[in-house]
């Protein structure tokens, strides 16, 4: 589609700062979300009810839910609540659970949704996709993309390091979905939106190289901004191909096969050195691992907790978890022993 015809939607509103919560109130109040605060609030456990209690003393027409999970039903759940009132917007304060079940319950209700982060632990804060489990196997539905992100740097830093590390994970792992996406335009005639591999790309480079971590003030504002052009490359492309590719099938068979192996974050950054190395790609592959050895990330399967025969099956089962998209593993074509010799290598190069 042509650029100057292509409509993106993009969050009205992005506050990234310590302290930014206390900025919500009034964006609430804004004509365009809601002009008497007649919002609805999904906050999860921990910090996001902790958030609502600020919130209550200046919200007087807000409802308030606590959400629990991230579940295709828990999102449903709160639709039908949605639907039972009358409400201007629906905010989402969290993690990223939290967030995707309110960007679906408010698709669902036709209602926009503002997202309120108090972890950086994917890319979800502000894309048009939400990661919903049902019946113990994670799916990816559409949603509308948020019309404002909020950030408060004071939260992030309370959450758990592992999920500030796993954002890192996450983002950097566009490098090697746009190159799956650069393949199966060579090989497939696919169309690449230059666009969206531009946001995704520069997503990336903003955390990949910097020698700060997640202690730092400079480095969550790289990475949070980094997460939120991730959302808009993904909004730009109309779909997730410019942060998702190889690395993602496998991270997706993973989850399948091996629940509560790891973050997604986590998974995505080890499976993208591991793409990295089937494509043959030293230098990306150089970068990316220095980069997940300098944030104390995972980088192989050993690392992950998986076994070498678990990630082989892993690797054999990700192409269908995506079957209408080509990456380096269909390209390839491996078959069980052709995996098992690629993984084994890998795992000889990379293990410590």
């Amino acid at each position: 589609m042509p650029l100057l015809t292509r409509m993106v939607s993009t969050p009205l509103a992005i506050d990234i700062w310590p302290g930014a919560v206390a900025a919500l109130a009034p964006l609430l109040a804004d004509r365009r979300i809601s002009s008497g605060g007649h919002v609805a609030v999904a906050v999860g456990p921990g910090q996001g009810e902790e958030i609502a209690a600020v919130l209550r003393p200046q919200l007087a027409n807000a409802a308030i839910w606590t959400v629990e999970g991230g579940s295709l039903d828990a999102a449903h759940e709160l639709a039908k609540r949605l639907r039972e009132g009358f409400y201007d917007a629906l905010v989402g304060i969290g993690g990223g659970r939290t967030i995707d079940v309110a960007k679906h319950a408010a698709s669902l209700s036709g209602l926009p949704v503002v997202t309120v982060a108090t972890s950086l632990a994917h890319d979800g804060i502000a894309s048009p996709v939400a990661s919903l489990e049902e019946g113990g196997r994670k799916s990816s539905y559409g949603v509308q993309m948020p019309i404002a992100v909020v950030v408060d740097l004071d939260y992030v830093r309370r959450s758990e390091p592992a999920l500030r590390r796993s954002g890192i994970g996450d983002a950097i792992s566009n490098l090697a979905a746009i190159a799956d996406w650069r393949l199966a335009e060579r090989e497939c005639g696919e169309p690449v939106d230059g666009v969206a591999v531009t946001f995704a790309h520069t997503a990336a480079a903003a955390v990949l190289h910097r020698d700060d971590g997640i202690d730092d003030e400079g480095f969550l504002i790289a990475l949070a901004e980094a997460l939120v052009l991730s959302g808009l490359a993904m909004a730009t492309a109309g779909s997730s191909r410019p942060c998702s590719g190889g690395e993602h099938e496998i991270l997706h068979a993973v989850d399948h096969l091996f629940p509560e192996t790891a973050r997604h974050g986590e998974l995505a950054g080890a499976a993208s050195l591991f793409t990295c190395f089937l494509r043959g790609d030293r230098e990306l592959a150089h970068d990316i691992d220095a980069c997940l050895s300098r944030h104390g990330l995972p980088r192989t399967a050993t690392e992950l907790g998986l076994s070498e025969e678990q990630f082989a099956q892993a690797v054999l089962y990700a192409p269908a978890t995506r079957p209408d998209r080509y990456t380096i593993l269909e390209h390839m074509g491996l078959d069980e022993k052709g995996v098992r010799e690629h993984v084994r290598a890998f795992l000889e190069s990379y293990d410590r």
